[in-house]
Order: C-alpha cells, then structure tokens, then sequence
C-alpha cells in the first residue's frame, strides 16, 4: 500500500485552513472588533499562502497573498472588518478553495474578486481609525534542515526562506556540514541545514506559523536572542557570524520540541475516506461467510466446529460493531457548513436570520452526512426564502425581527432524526390546494387531510413561490430531497402552524452499510425487514384471516391496523401456510401489518445495492447474500407501505 500523496495531504490540510478562516469571517461578521478572530484569520491566510508556494501551488499563493496584504491592514487598524470587506474574502475564500482542490476557474474570477477586495477595502479607509502603536523588534536566531526525502516528497527550502524574509530582516547562512563527498552525494536528497538571523515585529508563532505543514518530519531550532538586546549599530552580518559559534541552549529548543511532541502524540490519524469502504467491504464478506459457517456448524455434529462457528461469530460482529463506529462522525461537520450558507442567504433575501444548532455531537455514517448536504441546503434555502417574513411582517405580527432556523439532531434507536425549525409564516394551506388544483394532483374540491395536503409539497414540479428567484421557485426541489431522503432509506415529513412556522423531520438511518434484518419467508422467497422498523409480531389465525377478507384489517389492543398479505402483494402465486405470522412495522406516523407465511428468525443483513435493471422495483431497497449463498431482497417498508395503500385505493375505488 503506497503512503499519501503529498499533494493531495496539501489539500486535505488546506480545506482545514479555509475551512477556518471561514468559520473566523462568520464570526468576525458577527464581532467586527474581535482582535482574535482577526489574527486567527490573518494567520490562516499567511499559512495557506506560504504552504500553498512550497507544494508548487502558485496561482493559490499568488491570490492568497493579497488576501493577507488586505487583512493584514485590517490587523494593523488601518481599516476596519466591515461587511463588505469579509463578504468580499468569503467569496475570495471560495476562489482559494477552487484553486486548492484543483477546480476549473472561471477566467477573470481572480481579478474580479481582488477588485471587490480592493473596492472594500478602499471604502473602509474613511472610517476613522486609531494610528498604531509601532511594535517592538525581536531576534530570533533560526536554525532548521528537512528530511533527506524532502525534495522528492515535495516540499521546499526555498518558499520557507522567502516566508522567513517577509516577516522581516533575515540574514540567512547555509550550513553544509552533512553534506557528503561528492563521489557519495545523490542529487535528490537534501542534506543541507539553514540559520537565520532574524529581527522582525512578529511574535514567535508566526516563526512557527512558516514551518506549520512540516514540523514533524523536520528539524527546527529557535532562539530569541531579543533579550540579549542587539545593538542597531552591531553589524548584523558579525553578529550572524557571532551566532553560528555559539553552543545553542538546549532550553531554546523547548518550544519547538514540544510542539513536535504534541503533534506526534495526537490520538487521531488521518486516513482516506475510500480505505475505511474497502474495510467496510471486508468486513461485510467476512459477516457473509462468517453467516455461512453458522449453518454449516448448526447441520453438523461436530462440537469443536461449532465451538469455532461461536467464536467467528463474536469475533465478526465485534469487528462490525468496531467498524461502525470507525465510520461514525459528529454531525457538527455538517451543521458548521450552514453558517455560511445562512450569511449568503441574508445577504440575497434582506432578511436578519440567525441560526442555532442543537445535538451537534449526534454521530452518523460518514456516507450518509455526505449525502445529506445538498437535502439540507435545499431545506435551509426554503426555510428562509419561503418560510421566513421579511422584518416588517414580522414586527407587524408582533415578532422579533430577526428570524430564527433551528438545526437539531438527536439519536432515536438504529436512526437520527434531524429537524430543521423555522419561526416563520407556516405553510399557506390555501395557496397549497390552489397550486395543486392548477397543476391538476388533485381534483377541486377534493378532501384531504392536513398531512396528505402538506405531502404535496414534495410532489415534483410543485412550488408556491409566487416569482421566480435565484433561490426558489422553479419547482425544482423538494421532490428530489424526498427521493435522496429516502435512498437513504429514510422519510421526510413536515408540520406546520400558520404563523408560528414549520418543522421538517428527517428520519436517517445509522448506517447504510450492515443494519440488523428480521428473515421471513413468503412463498418459496426469502426477504428481510430492517429490524428498526419492527414493533411486534403476531399469528394471523385462519379465522381473523377468513374474517378480515377485503378489509385488510386486524384489531390488535383495541386499536385497528391494516395489514398487506405480502403474498399477494408479491404475486407468488402459491397457497398461503397454516400458520401466518402478522410483522407489525412502523414508518413515520403509520403503523402496518405485513402478512407473511414464516420467520425465520434475525439475521445481520449487508447491504448490496440493486442492479440497474432492478433499481426501479419499488418495494426493495437492495439485496444480502445468505449463508447458503442465495439472495434476499431487502424490504423498503415506506415504499411497500405507500404500494399497499394504492392497492387498497384501486380495491376500493373498483367496489
């Protein structure tokens, strides 16, 4: 297996970077004079730039540069953070981002944005401003070598030198000591060390700052040498000189190895997302075979092999507990990507919203937060471009003026539901039937309860908007959150109050990758129902069958639920067995019977997706191969649900 990339490491720790500075810009928004965000975000920038040069990367050091001169100003007071001047580094932000991944720009961006910038920036200058107060000088005496593999891992001496001389005066002397004879010397590695003499206004970590991306694998030395207080008549040339004979201190190097030793200690280890699928899909054939050894151990006699069949089976459902929890990460990488989006959605719809997150720390697949950004976004745009009144609607309805959205998760057995709240208008259930009457989903006049009334939000095409904006009103939308939501195999669904807003639920499954099954039979196939959507099961006796011909109906604690005879549901065309079991399921508000002729008993069930051919069959959700080697389908119980109930309807509507 070959290490990391050394461009790609770049990437990854970059989108960190810009990651933080726009999460400091958001904050900087919010606290315009906060002296920490603005050197958080100016260090940010100067550490991206200059790791950006030495890994080769210099459009994204060049557009970054001007990033940091223009914040640096603002670090300095000669300008202040004022809106203008952090919406302009957002958008600059995201051109880094694109220059960063690699990412076609668009011709002339970069020029654009740094006029934005400047306009910004020339705009602020008529603020008054305090003059600042000239800093002290410090000297730092530098001493530093990279690893032997440095050059051909892509890093770079020269960039490092320029980062040193840009913080100010440096006098630089190359130390050839391990440099070999010429005879021995091989081209590509680098054997040469560097001191430097540097006075500068800049504080140490900013001396740090420079070697950020390679700290661990190299050497550093530094040593302040402001206390010794070098004369400005001293010659600095001699003083360099005077330098390189002394013994360094070992105390001097304390803070670097320190710094190294905390980087070396982390907990954490970096690792590609497509390595943690290739385990998941190890584990998942070990799971398979491990199913497959259970039945031959449970047809034989021999005790040792199924004293071994035991252990397999401990050892591989640790292993798959082990692994999803390896795949687990904090909702909070997904909730935090919304507070721009919200800053972007003031700034197009006029309106003062503020955004508060709940349950951050609620764990998910990492396949599933990935997929479930671009539903939430789309929620997020509706719920303040729809949801929300602009400030004198709602000083008129007697609400604050600044309109709230809520992002809250929460862990509900094997699924996390996640609600996205607004404080708006609510759904205008008028101007729904309207819209829908127009479009013809229904006829006029037709009677529906509130909950199919709203379901017709998701109805493809369907909007309510009454102009068309950058933001919504194309239609275009929510029937696809519904149908990413639920190849997820999750639900949506939606309250509302006029007046005081509404609530989206998102319903998500812990993990797409392994789930625990219920295995039943119907006919001659065998499928199995997600063991989270299981309430109870029960025997259909042939007289409550005989009984409850053409309704479809049971009475189960004094309350009525309806059922669906999967055998006939699929067409099996077979006699129903004596003995039929009732499997009570439960899908967001409602609760169904499934008639089915056995269970077999649980089954730790690993997902394999359909085949193009079958993805279209609405009532499975895919496959899991069994310990003999067959297939059985896995139950879509939303999907099936809804088929049952147009099957009952069509019953219904015949006589």
């Amino acid at each position: 297996m070959s290490g990391l990339d050394p461009i790609e490491t770049f990437r990854q720790e970059a989108q960190e970077l810009l990651e933080q500075i726009e999460q400091g810009l958001l904050d900087l928004a919010r606290r315009p004079g906060d002296r920490a965000l603005i050197d958080t975000i100016f260090r940010g920038l100067h550490t991206l730039k200059g790791s950006g040069a030495m890994f080769g990367f210099d459009a994204l050091a060049a557009f970054t540069h001007h990033c940091e001169t223009a914040f640096d100003r603002v670090r300095k007071g000669e300008v202040p953070a004022s809106p203008s001047l952090v919406s302009a580094v957002l958008a600059a932000q995201d051109h880094m981002r694109a220059l960063a991944e690699g990412s076609p720009v668009v011709e002339g961006a970069g020029e654009a944005l740094l006029a934005d910038l400047q306009a910004a920036i020339d705009g602020g200058e008529a603020a008054p401003v305090a003059a600042p107060a000239e800093p002290g000088m410090n000297t730092f005496r530098i001493r530093f070598s990279l690893p032997a593999d440095a050059l051909i891992n892509g890093a770079r001496p020269l960039p490092l030198l320029d980062e040193l001389r840009d913080l100010g005066d440096a006098r630089v002397r190359v130390i050839t000591d391990d440099v070999p004879p010429l005879a021995q010397l091989i081209p590509a590695e680098c054997r040469l060390a560097w001191e430097v003499l540097l006075t500068t206004k800049h504080e140490r970590d900013a001396i740090d700052d420079v070697f950020i991306f390679v700290i661990d694998e190299m050497t550093l030395e530094v040593e302040d040498l402001t206390a010794v207080a070098v004369e400005p008549e001293v010659d600095a040339p001699a003083a360099a000189a005077a330098a390189v004979h002394e013994d360094v201190p070992v105390a001097a190097n304390a803070p670097a190895e320190a710094g190294r030793a905390a980087s070396k200690s982390g907990d954490t280890v970096r690792v590609p997302a497509e390595r943690l699928d290739e385990m998941m899909d190890r584990v998942g054939e070990l799971v398979i075979a491990q199913s497959r050894l259970k039945q031959l151990a449970a047809s034989s006699s021999d005790v040792a092999l199924r004293a071994v069949a035991e252990e397999i089976e401990r050892l591989a459902g640790e292993m798959r507990d082990t692994m999803m929890v390896v795949r687990m990460v904090p909702i909070a990488q997904l909730f935090g990507r919304f507070r721009r989006l919200i800053h972007d959605l003031e700034r197009d719809t006029g309106k003062q919203i503020e955004l508060s997150t709940e349950g951050e720390t609620t764990e998910l697949d990492k396949t599933v937060i990935e997929r479930l950004a671009d539903p939430l976004i789309h929620l997020i745009r509706n719920s303040a471009d729809h949801g929300l009144e602009g400030a004198e609607q709602r000083a008129a309805a007697g609400k604050p003026t600044v309109g709230k959205i809520m992002l809250a998760a929460r862990q509900s057995g094997a699924e996390v539901v996640i609600t996205i709240t607004d404080d708006g208008r609510g759904v205008d259930r008028d101007r729904v039937r309207a819209k829908a009457e127009e479009n013809g989903l229904i006829q006029p006049g037709q009677v529906l309860n509130d909950n199919e009334l709203l379901q017709l939000i998701f109805a493809p095409g369907f909007s309510t908007a009454a102009a068309i904006t950058n933001l919504s009103g194309r239609g275009v939308g929510m029937d696809v959150v519904k149908k990413t939501i639920e190849g997820l195999r999750g639900s949506i669904e939606i309250s509302s109050t006029p007046g005081e807003g509404s609530v989206v639920s998102l319903r998500i499954p812990l993990t797409l990758a392994i789930i625990d099954g219920l295995l039943i039979r119907v006919g001659s196939g065998r499928y199995v129902i997600p063991l989270s959507t299981v309430e109870e099961c029960v025997e259909l006796t042939p007289v409550q069958d005989l009984r409850s011909t053409g309704r479809s109906l049971i009475t189960l604690r004094d309350e009525l639920v309806p059922f669906i005879r999967l055998r006939e549901q699929f067409m099996t065309g077979t006699q129903p067995d004596p003995h039929q079991k009732i499997v009570v399921v439960a899908t967001g508000q409602d609760r169904v019977g499934l008639v089915v002729d056995q269970i077999l008993g649980d089954h730790q069930t690993v997902i394999k997706p359909m085949s193009a051919f079958h993805q279209d069959v609405g009532a499975f959700s895919g496959a899991t191969i069994m310990g003999d080697g067959g297939v059985a389908l896995i139950l879509d119980i939303a999907a099936l649900v809804s088929l049952g109930q147009r099957h009952d309807a069509q019953i219904r509507a015949a006589g």
